[in-house]
């Protein structure tokens, strides 16, 4: 009974990870004004960022990972997911 209930539990918890995980990748458009591999950083004049509450602007960002360079080139139209990471504003997800 009682591994029943864990089970049902994890999936539950499970469940709705998935879901807030879903809300939050939400795509935004941008367009990508500077690249600065080497810093791993990337300048983006982007739409608002619902999931940050920002408007639309100039800025930026980390880069989480590095092979999202290569399709990251100056004056290129780009589709991505920003967040908090460490507290420094990061791209974690692109299209």
């Amino acid at each position: 009974m009682m591994t029943r209930i864990l089970k049902i539990t994890a999936a539950t918890i499970l469940a709705l990870g998935l879901a807030s995980g879903a809300f939050a990748m939400e795509f935004t458009k941008a367009t990508v004004k500077k690249v600065d591999a080497k810093a791993k950083k990337v300048t983006l004049i982007h739409e608002e960022l619902k999931n940050l509450d920002m408007p639309a602007m100039t800025m930026v960002f980390r880069v989480k990972d590095e092979a999202m360079f290569e399709k990251m080139k100056e004056g290129s139209a780009i589709e991505f997911v920003a967040d908090r990471l460490d507290g420094k504003l990061t791209v974690i997800e692109l299209k």
